[in-house]
Parts: structure tokens; sequence; C-alpha cells
């Protein structure tokens, strides 16, 4: 029944979501999904990577008969667009596969055999449909925010000494082969998230059953809250708001060489494209929950958690996307995320629920000390930088000492005895 549940808000908030599109001229989620199972995908990578995360349900056979299969119908589908002079593409075979599990499962299966496909169906399109929900949630932010707050998290990122600009600058420096490794990392993060969510589910076949808790649930939780806030504090960005990218928009094309002056915010008008996304930077919350998943794994598995969300930190700084204000709240956002979703597995203990509301309240005040104390933070950045860091320091330990009570104790080894023996 939660399931069932579950898949009937998302099919309504889709449709409000189409519906809310269309009335902005835009086409929705469902529509620019649809089109993806015969047109050219916007993203191959994101949905072979979708087909992989249903795969932790089938047996091996099962897995490899699916991979090739979709790798079939790409070629057919390759050829065509090739023959037709329409370029290369790639990702309809694992769209067409995971449909095909849908059809499998509702014609072939029964019991708790179609249950356990039809949730593998669903954590795939999960992923994809979250990218077309995005990609529509942002048009949205952009029609119905004309104002942004830029200047205002541009003056409160005095107090960190302005980090974008000094980012960008060192990107700068890298030229096109460090540009072009943060691109890939800043752009592929869901395919990252899903190596991780695969290793935690790589003993669902095998068990039958789902773990309890796992990265895809925090994924889908961000993913389901944090845009609402886009609306409460619209920001687009220093590459738009003081950059190039802003055009005649832009306040002035200053960076990243030189720092904006300190003075008095106010909202500014802005176009009617660019996605409001920037408070707080989902990247950042994003990337920290595959840090935080990562950990339990092996060797290789969290040396990537750590790499991609040093990049993803390096990304969003570096090509402007975010002032780091922004990345301070993401990453309160997220580890507030995570300690909500466990406290719940545990029936809400005392613990748990201490940690969730001192991250809610440090992440409510970050948001109101930008709305309304960016002068204040701007004159003394000695004072409000290490107040920054040192809230998002007592989140980050408050987490860990309260996850660490929470992990099982061994128990100790039993020791035989000593007999008496024979002289």
């Amino acid at each position: 029944m939660l399931w069932t549940a579950a898949g009937a808000v998302t099919a309504a908030f889709l449709v409000a979501l189409e519906i809310a599109a269309r009335h902005y001229g835009i086409p929705g989620p469902v529509t620019n999904q649809a089109k993806e199972v015969v047109f050219a995908p916007k993203s191959g990578p994101l949905l072979y990577a979708s087909m992989g995360l249903m795969m932790v349900v089938l047996t091996w056979r099962q897995r490899l008969v699916a991979a090739a299969a979709a790798v079939g119908i790409d070629l057919v589908f390759l050829l065509v667009r090739l023959a037709a002079g329409a370029g290369f593409a790639c990702g309809n075979g694992p769209l067409w596969v995971i449909m095909g599990c849908a059809v499998i499962a509702v014609t072939r299966r029964t019991g708790s055999e179609r249950t356990l496909l039809l949730k593998g169906v669903g954590l795939g399109l999960l992923l994809v449909t979250g990218r077309k929900t995005g990609d529509t949630w942002l048009l949205i932010t952009s029609k119905t925010r004309p104002d942004v707050l830029d200047r205002y998290a541009a003056t409160a990122d005095h107090a960190l000494g302005d980090p974008s600009w000094l980012a960008g600058r060192i990107v700068d420096a890298t030229g096109p082969v460090g540009s072009h490794l943060l691109d890939y990392v800043y752009i592929q993060l869901a395919v990252a998230a899903v190596a991780v969510a695969m290793y935690q589910l790589r003993n669902v076949a095998a068990e039958r059953r789902f773990p309890r808790h796992h990265l895809v649930r925090t994924f889908l939780v961000i993913g389901l809250i944090g845009p609402a806030i886009y609306m409460l504090f619209p920001t687009v960005g220093p590459v738009f708001a003081y950059g190039p990218d802003g055009g005649h928009w832009a306040l002035a094309n200053v960076w990243p060489a030189t720092a904006p002056q300190v003075t008095t915010p106010h909202a500014m008008p802005f176009d009617g494209i660019t996605p409001r996304n920037c408070m707080p930077s989902l990247h950042t919350a994003w990337a920290t929950a595959i840090f935080i998943h990562s950990r339990r794994g092996p060797r290789s598995l969290r040396f990537a958690g750590t790499f991609w969300l040093v990049a993803t930190l390096c990304a969003t700084l570096g090509f402007g996307y975010h002032y780091g204000v922004d990345l301070v709240a993401g990453a309160v956002f997220s580890i507030t995320v995570e300690a909500a979703l466990r406290t719940y597995d545990r029936g809400w203990d005392k613990a748990g629920v201490q940690l969730v509301v001192h991250g809610a309240a440090v992440f409510t005040a970050l948001l109101l000390s930008y709305r309304f104390l960016p002068m204040q933070m701007a004159r003394h950045p000695y004072v409000f930088g290490p107040l920054l860091i040192a809230a998002l320091v007592s989140v980050i330990a408050g987490y860990v000492r309260t996850t660490r009570q929470w992990e099982p104790v061994p128990a100790p080894a039993l020791r035989r005895k000593p007999l008496p023996e024979l002289v």
C-alpha cells in the first residue's frame, strides 16, 4: 500500500507539473520523457545508469540479456539517425528495456516477484523522471521569480572571502584540462550516485528485498524539498549576476577578476530564462550525500566519494554557479535530511530528533542571516566567517557523534575457559 500511495502521489505531482509548465508555454516532464522514447535523449549515460539501477533486482543472466537488448536497440536507432543525418545519440535502448521490464512485471510475474520487479523499474524511472522534473521546475522558477537576491548572497559571501571569485581564477589558470574534468564531474553527478547506490543494493537480487535505507532515498528527499527553497531565496549565481553569462541583465562583468563592492543589497530583476537555483546548492547537497553513503564501501568507493565531493565543490564555485554561502547551506541541508531519514527508521529517538532540530535550526538561521544581515556579515568578516564555518562544523560533529551511537557494538569474542590437563 505504501508503494501504491507513493506511485499515486508521484503521478499526481507529474500531472500537476505538466499542467503548470503548459501554463507558461513550455513542455512538462511527461512530454519531455515521452519524446525520448523515439527522439535523441538529452543524456544517454543517465539512462544507462538508470537501467543499471533497475537491474539490481535481476539475476546475472537477466542482467546480461537486458544489457544486450539495450545496446542492440541503441545500435538500431543509431543507424537510423546516421542514415537520416541526425548525428550521434544514445540512450533509447535503456529506456525501452526499463519499459519492457515493467510490461513483464505486470503480465508475466505474480506476488512478491512482481512487486520486486516493479520496485526496480520504479527505481530506474525515478532517476530519469527526477531529472526531467528538475529541468521543468527550474524553468518555472525563472518564470515565477522575476527578481533575484544575488546582491544579498554576494554581500554575505564577503564573510567567507568571496570564494567563488578565487575558485574562478584558479579554474581559469588550470586551462581546458581542469575545466573539462570539473565539467564532467558536475554534469554526471547522478551517475556517481548510481555507482554508490548499486553497491548498497548489490544483494537485492539474492535477498529478494531492498535494504531499509540507501542513497536513493536521500537523493529523492533532497530533490523534493530543496527546489522549494529556490522560490524563497531566488538567486542565479555570480557568473550570471556578475559575469559574462548574464548579458545586459548582469550588474557588471567582474566575475572572476574583481569581487563586487560592498553596498546595501536589494532585489534586482533578471531574465525569464535563467534558473533561480543557487540557494541552497543542491549539487553540494547531493555530493555530500554521496560522500556520506560511500563511507561504508570499500576503499575505492570511499576514494571516489571523496573525489566527487571535492570536485563538485570546486566546480560549483569555479564555474560561478554558486556563492560560498550556498555551499554551506547545501551541506547543512543534506546532513539534516540524511539525519531525518535515519531517525525516522529508528522511530524518532531522542538523539536523532535533537540532531534534526539542530540541523533545521542552523539551516533556517543561515537563510535568515543571508537575507537580513548581509551588510553586517560583509563588514565583520572575521566574526561572521568563523561563525558560518562553526555552524557547519557543529552539524557535522553532531551527525558523526549521533550516528556512532547508533552503530551496533560487536559482541566480545568468547574465550574458552582453560581446562586442567594431566601431568
